[in-house]
């Protein structure tokens, strides 16, 4: 089978970037710098899950339109990582699945439950310290996770949105960057910082104080993702954080700002 050479496989990151969270990340660039010349950060609002419609029915079908097309450049993500090559006696066994590759599996339920519950607990609490000191600070937008009206299917949209989040940041920003920059013949602390500074980049439309705390919960991600091979922990906690925001806000009204 022909190994996809460095500048196939560099041309392929910055498709999967330009389709998903690098395109999210020149967004979040522009809209700081509309932020800050219109008035001091303290002074903005940042709104993470909208209503795109007044018509209940069509604000739900939006929101799930949106959900289930965010996830097609994951698709593409498990595309590229999958072994195509069909199997035969001269090209040798056929390799893992993608899935498998990037530990995004059911493989161990138990102990990524815990690593995912015990990272969220490690991120968690010290980005509500960060928030607040963001706030205080005058670098950091005021965070609103949802501004969904209530209706049914309110919270279960907030789940599925937080669900989204999750998979799409861990496996394309970790899982699959890390696996592509290793194939570039980067060196480990490099890729943990490039994973680290994107991942940091598409918050920055909420201002400095979520990219750096961002940037943080990417450099411990990414590094704990060099131990273990498993990005499911990763998704687990990154869904947790966002649920416990998303809901939380949606029923109680307390702006926090997590990843």
């Amino acid at each position: 089978m022909l190994v996809p050479s460095r500048r196939r496989l560099r041309i392929e990151v910055w498709i999967v970037l330009g389709l998903s969270l690098g395109q999210s990340a020149v967004y979040s660039v522009v809209q700081l710098l509309d932020k800050m010349t219109r008035a001091p950060l303290a002074e903005g609002t940042s709104t993470l899950n909208r209503s795109q419609s007044a018509r209940e029915y069509f604000d739900l079908t939006y929101q799930l339109l949106d959900i289930i097309f965010a996830l097609v450049p994951v698709l593409l993500v498990i595309y590229f990582l999958t072994d195509h090559r069909q199997p035969g006696a001269e090209e040798g066994p056929r390799g893992t699945s993608a899935f498998t590759r990037l530990g995004f599996n059911f493989a161990r339920p138990g102990r990524d439950l815990l690593q995912g519950f015990g990272l969220a607990a490690l991120i968690g609490i010290p980005s509500l310290g960060l928030y607040a000191a963001g706030r205080a600070l005058g670098i950091t937008t005021a965070i609103i996770p949802s501004a969904l009206d209530a209706y049914w299917w309110t919270v279960p949209v907030l789940i599925l949105s937080a669900v989204r989040h999750a998979v799409v940041e861990e496996v394309i920003v970790v899982g699959y960057l890390l696996n592509r920059f290793g194939k570039f013949g980067w060196s480990v602390p490099l890729a943990i910082f490039t994973s680290a500074m994107l991942r940091g980049s598409y918050h920055l439309y909420q201002g400095f104080g979520p990219f750096i705390g961002n940037a943080i919960m990417g450099v411990i991600f990414a590094w704990l993702y060099t131990r273990t091979k498993r990005v499911m922990p990763l998704v687990i906690a990154h869904a947790l954080l966002d649920i416990v925001a998303f809901v939380g806000f949606s029923l109680f009204g307390k702006a926090v700002g997590l990843g």
